[in-house]
């Protein structure tokens, strides 16, 4: 809106009618933090722990429904101790990461995660599933493909008739598996 008194310089009218007016400065009062919305968890534990005899200072694995560990970053030593303190917490499968904080004192995250065993899947990092109404797609790494997931539709299924299926590779014939209905 123009200003009442006196005159709007031309750079700012002209900012203004194309849409080019910087956003307001002040705080969004729907942003979580302000309006008193908690953030949704992301961590089921978060914890430190005392352990001795492990290299780096950062890692990130996953842990098996078998107990083995997939280490994603870090160093490829024994995680074990690491692995046994969030075992108490949380049990497997889950995905943790742990960073050095001080000596040996490291601090832990770790969040349950759905694994599935698709010996039918096909090669790719990806597999996504979807059903909406009658159709039913099928994509791998992004890229739609003929044929079908049998496992995957099983697990789209317990959520709703219309639902949407991400997996990601983990190792050999487990996938990390997240569902949701549409």
């Amino acid at each position: 809106m123009a200003p009442l008194f006196r005159r709007e310089p031309l750079h700012e009218q002209l900012a203004r009618e194309g849409g080019l007016v910087p956003p307001d400065p002040r705080p969004a009062w729907q942003e979580t933090g302000i309006h008193g919305m908690q953030r949704p968890r992301e961590w089921d534990a978060t914890f430190t722990v005392d352990v001795p005899g492990i290299e780096g200072n950062a890692v990130r694995w996953v842990t098996l429904p078998d107990g083995s560990l997939l280490v994603e970053d870090g160093p490829e030593g024994s995680l074990a101790p690491l692995a046994d303190a969030v075992d108490q917490r949380v049990p497997p499968p889950y995905r943790a990461r742990a960073s050095r904080q001080v000596d040996d004192v490291w601090a832990v995250q770790a969040a349950r995660i759905e694994v599935l065993e698709l010996r039918d899947a096909p090669e790719g990092d990806t597999v996504d599933v979807a059903r909406n109404g009658e159709t039913t797609t099928l994509a791998v790494d992004g890229v739609p493909v003929f044929g079908s997931l049998p496992a995957l539709e099983a697990r789209g299924e317990r959520e709703s008739s219309n639902y949407a299926v991400h997996a990601e590779h983990l190792d050999g014939a487990f996938w990390e598996v997240r569902a949701a209905a549409l």
